[in-house]
């Protein structure tokens, strides 16, 4: 026989749970507290919580009393419901709680660990109305479940969800800090590998050693020159450091600085040439820090690793809008042969393209890029066209 509870003996419950789930930070801790300690409380022989999947296609059992609690925090043979099927499906599809008198003449019940009478189904919905999971309650007793019942089971489902919301709220935040933070380390990541390679011990001690051998040999004007340079491209890259744009302009600037003593450092074994179309709005241009840079470098290392002889360089700007186009092609003068095999050249352009895909992972840039070969009437490699179509960061 159904006993029915007294307001006071309601009113405890409600209490007991609404107090006892502000200590609970996690997810699972409230629905097992909610199966365990609140619905024994109502007197129930059976209970078990679903929650829906991520998908929200299927309930998953997550936490129950009596017999599919055997002991601890296991559950009996768990099973999963799709959305839409059984009497508990049906009410994670409706939104709406059902009692269910005689589960003999209703077709949609499913047998889970043992066949009962009657059964009581309660949505658990968030604010905004949407289902996250069910309370299914059973009983052998045919008729057993109550309207009471049915009130009190809604008012405790209601209270579990704001909690549950709250919760999931907070792990949210928890995430998208964690992904904030992660972010920055990667971009701290990509800053310091680019600065690394900038700052190429063989580039900075070749620069010095041909701006001392100026100075030796009494040659002030270059040695001038090409220290002022010099200075000029080290104030640059500290003081990019933490900037994650830079402007076109800007950039344009410091590769002339950068190209001028690499060609110094090669003791002129290639040229190159800058275009960049001044009326296309390029002093509001803005592109990443340390990219440009970071393929020019590894270019020219591989262009004169590759050729005993002399090699053009080209780098293009081309201001559209939103987007900014840099084409870098390499060209050797002569007919010789290169290639791109050996493992040190595998090396700098991935360490390249690493940076390119982080800036997407962390940044979402989406730059797209493009690497072809120009080759003789032989077939055979004699330059590489790098393009990069990156976001106009204005």
């Amino acid at each position: 026989m159904t006993k029915r509870l007294s307001f006071d003996e309601l009113e405890e419950v409600l209490i007991y749970f609404s107090t006892s789930i502000l200590g609970k930070n996690t997810e699972e801790e409230i629905l097992w507290d909610l199966a365990k300690n609140c619905i024994s409380k109502l007197g129930f022989v059976d209970a078990v919580i679903y929650m829906l999947d991520k998908k929200c296609t299927k309930l998953i059992q997550k936490a129950a009393y009596g017999s599919k609690n055997p002991k601890s925090y296991d559950i009996y043979q768990p099973i999963d419901i799709p959305v839409g099927q059984g009497i508990t499906g049906t009410v994670a599809q409706t939104g709406i709680a059902e009692i269910v008198k005689d589960t003999t003449k209703d077709s949609r019940y499913i047998l889970d660990d043992e066949a009962r009478l009657s059964e009581i189904t309660v949505p658990i919905k968030l604010e905004d109305g949407n289902v996250i999971g069910v309370i299914d309650c059973e009983h052998p007793e045919k008729g057993y479940f109550t309207d009471q019942h049915l009130r009190i089971l809604t008012a405790i489902a209601s209270i579990a969800a704001v909690k549950i919301g709250r919760v999931r709220s907070e792990e949210k935040a928890r995430e998208e800090e964690q992904k904030v933070l992660m972010a920055q380390r990667k971009m701290d990541e990509i800053k310091i590998k680019a600065l690394h390679a900038q700052m190429n011990p063989h580039f900075v001690f070749n620069a010095l050693n041909a701006i001392q051998h100026f100075i030796i040999t009494n040659e002030k004007k270059p040695a001038l020159t090409y220290l002022t340079l010099f200075s000029r491209l080290i104030r640059h890259y500290l003081n990019n450091l933490e900037n994650e744009t830079i402007g076109v302009a800007d950039e344009v600037n410091m590769l002339k600085w950068y190209l001028k003593l690499q060609k110094l450092r090669y003791e002129g074994r290639f040229e190159y040439t800058i275009d960049v179309d001044t009326n296309k709005g390029v002093e509001r241009a803005n592109i990443p820090t340390f990219l440009v840079q970071s393929l020019v470098e590894n270019i020219i290392e591989h262009m004169i690793s590759q050729n005993k002889g002399n090699s053009d360089l080209s780098v293009k700007f081309d201001i559209r809008n939103e987007l900014v186009d840099l084409e870098v092609s390499m060209r050797t003068k002569n007919n010789e042969f290169y290639s791109d095999h050996e493992p040190e050249y595998r090396e700098r352009i991935a360490q390249w393209i690493d940076h390119v895909d982080l800036l997407n992972e962390v940044r979402q840039y989406n730059i797209t890029r493009n690497i072809r070969d120009i080759r003789n009437s032989y077939g055979q490699v004699q330059g590489r066209v790098v393009s990069l179509t990156m976001p106009n960061l204005f």
